[in-house]
């Protein structure tokens, strides 16, 4: 007899708040928040076919050419604000970003 891929038991989420966060993962890339070096970063992945401009890496100073998956990092403590935070927001490669 082939086998079901159907699941067997109830959802596991009991309440709506999951579904409102899946939603918003789609929407919004799935930010999270990072520490590095001791600072909070709200991090996003940018899909490739998202990514329509170039960008420089300030991890290894090389380009990220338009339709390369990549990732956008700001700073989230907000010391000066919420759109000073976004106006520093840099585009890394993965591994580099991985790597700092």
């Amino acid at each position: 007899m082939p086998r079901s891929n159907r699941p067997r038991r109830g959802s596991s989420r009991p309440d709506g708040d999951d579904e409102a966060g899946d939603l918003s993962r789609v929407l919004y890339g799935g930010q999270h928040t990072e520490i590095r070096r001791g600072r909070a970063y709200t991090v996003q992945a940018i899909a490739g076919t998202s990514s329509t401009k170039p960008y420089v890496c300030p991890g290894c100073t090389l380009t990220i050419e338009p339709g390369t998956p990549h990732i956008v990092a700001w700073p989230a403590d907000g010391l000066f604000g919420e759109e000073a935070d976004l106006a520093s927001r840099r585009h890394w490669h993965n591994h580099c970003w991985r790597i700092s």
